[in-house]
Order: structure tokens, then C-alpha cells, then sequence
């Protein structure tokens, strides 16, 4: 069965949900060809701009993996499984990793809701900010930004996406080898670019993992209305595709990024009462707001 299987919404003969997801796949399309740019034109750069244009690939990384990314896990963007696995595979030449995978481990991660460890210390989200947390306490925002990319353990992902879903572990294989293709290709191309990039690249992906942390930084794990925090900042939803309305998102995970300002309208009242954390700022700079 594919992942893109439940499409519950409207099929037209290209998009699945609304109109607006061709906003998400332009924004993807032009990611793509950014990265290449980055790459092509890295030689003609002085270090000030490489290392400026650096920190925007960090960014955008984030950004992709929080936005454009996201969505297509929960609501696909096309009508036709065939073009969603093609999207599907330009996010992870883009990103630099498989989406069958992160598609796995987020949805580990709205399985657990960002749990507590058990007696022996397991939780059933890979990305919990508890996992590595001391007496019931969330892990070091730092540590949690230095190390997460390193704890993935894409073996035992992929082993429990083949026993689950035999088809998109071939998928997962595919996405592999495409990406690693093609990232050799832009290094016989030129190599000191794709090297300079490296730190850039595991940046964006740390970024991403401290993004996940104030998503669910002092939210209620044990209350499903309150288990994310929520930022109503503006310029970030319009930029993010939504992405601030998160204790909204993981109380009703399956509404379109378009609806969440109209979620969040209808159960307003529930949330003061159940004291949903909201912050100013966006995720990404949460620890901002963190000491509120």
C-alpha cells in the first residue's frame, strides 16, 4: 500500500486538496534549482557570499523539512501517486535525504506525541525531546541541536518500513540511490563546493531538529489538545505554509495547512482552558521565548 493511499479530500485531475498546493510544489521546484545554483555557481562567490548564501541553504533546509516536506506527509499534493513519489524524490535530492523515511519517523513522531521514556528508557517517538532528558525533563535544547542528526539510525528505518510497507521500502531504496547519484554528480563537478557545503547542510538539518524542539517545548504530553506550541507570528505562518499553528496540527493532523487559522478559531476556548503554550516568535528562534 502506498503512503499516499488516504486522500481524502477532493481529487481534481492534478491536485488532491486545494488550488494552493501548487504554491508548495513551485516553492519545491525553485528549492531544487537553488541548490544546484548554489553548487554551480559556488567558484564565482567570495567566501562572505558563499558563507551568506550558506546559512540561506541552512535555512531553507529547515524550512523545506518544516513546510513543503511536512505537508506532503499529510495531505499529498497531486491526485496521482506516481507524481507525488516524483515530488516525493525531488525533496530528497533537494534535502539531501530519503522522505520515505522522515515520512516513517514523523509519523512515529504523532504516534508518541513527543513521549516520555518508559521503564527502559524507549519512547515511541524517535525524535523526542524526552528520550534523552533527565527526570522526566525535556533534553538540552543545545545538546538536542548538536546531536540529532546523528542519532538517526536509517538501517532499523528502513527494516521496519520493509516489514510495514514492502513497496515503499523500494521507494526508500530508490530515493537512496538517486540521492547519493547525485550529489557524487555535483561533486565530480565541484568537489570543494559540495565539501564547503557539508557544514551547511548538517546546520539546516540541525536547525530543523531545534524547529521540532520548541514545536513541543513545555506542551503537555499527556493532554492531546496541548501537545505542541503554537505561534501565531504572521510573517512565519505566511512563510512556513502554517507551519506555527503545531498544538492545532497535532490535535488534528489530517487538516489542510490552508484550514489551521480556521481550526484554531473553532477550539480557541478548549485550548485556554487546557493552557496551550503559545509563543511569539517562530519555532526556530523559540528559545526566545523559552524562559516565559
Amino acid at each position: 500500500m502506498s503512503r499516499f493511499a488516504d486522500r481524502s479530500g477532493s481529487p481534481t485531475p492534478l491536485l488532491a486538496y486545494s488550488p494552493w498546493d501548487a504554491l508548495p510544489v513551485c516553492l519545491g521546484l525553485l528549492h531544487f534549482a537553488g541548490v544546484v545554483a548554489l553548487v554551480l555557481a559556488a567558484p564565482h562567490l567570495s567566501w562572505p557570499a558563499f558563507i551568506g548564501f550558506g546559512a540561506l541553504y541552512s535555512l531553507s533546509i529547515a524550512w523545506s523539512v518544516n513546510s513543503i516536506s511536512h505537508n506532503l506527509i499529510h495531505n499529498p499534493y497531486f491526485s496521482s501517486d506516481v507524481l507525488n513519489h516524483l515530488f516525493s524524490m525531488l525533496l530528497s535530492l533537494t534535502l539531501g535525504f530519503s522522505q520515505v523515511m522522515y515520512h516513517y519517523v514523523h509519523m512515529r513522531h504523532h504516534s508518541g506525541n513527543m513521549d516520555r521514556p518508559d521503564t527502559e528508557g524507549n519512547t515511541v517517538d524517535f525524535i523526542s525531546i524526552y528520550k534523552y532528558g533527565r527526570d522526566g525533563k525535556p533534553e538540552n535544547a543545545f545538546r538536542y541541536f548538536l546531536l540529532s542528526y546523528f542519532r538517526d539510525d536509517p538501517f532499523a528505518i528502513y527494516k521496519a518500513i520493509k516489514a510495514r510497507q514492502p513497496i515503499e521500502a523500494r521507494w526508500a531504496i530508490a530515493e537512496l540511490v538517486v540521492v547519493a547519484a547525485f550529489y557524487i554528480g555535483l561533486a565530480v563537478w565541484d568537489w570543494r563546493a559540495v565539501l564547503m557545503l557539508v557544514p551547511f547542510y548538517w546546520l539546516g538539518h540541525s536547525l530543523s531538529a531545534v524547529n521540532g524542539y520548541y514545536e513541543h517545548y513545555k506542551a503537555n504530553p499527556d493532554q492531546p489538545i496541548a501537545w505542541g506550541v503554537s505561534s501565531y507570528n504572521k510573517l512565519y505562518n505566511w512563510t512556513w505554509m502554517n507551519n506555527g499553528y503545531h498544538a492545532e496540527h497535532h490535535y488534528r493532523p489530517k487538516v489542510h495547512w490552508t484550514k489551521m487559522e480556521e481550526l484554531h478559531r473553532q477550539i480557541a476556548e478548549e485550548q485556554k482552558k487546557a493552557g496551550v503554550r503559545v509563543i511569539a516568535w517562530p519555532h526556530v528562534l523559540g528559545f526566545m521565548a523559552a524562559a516565559k
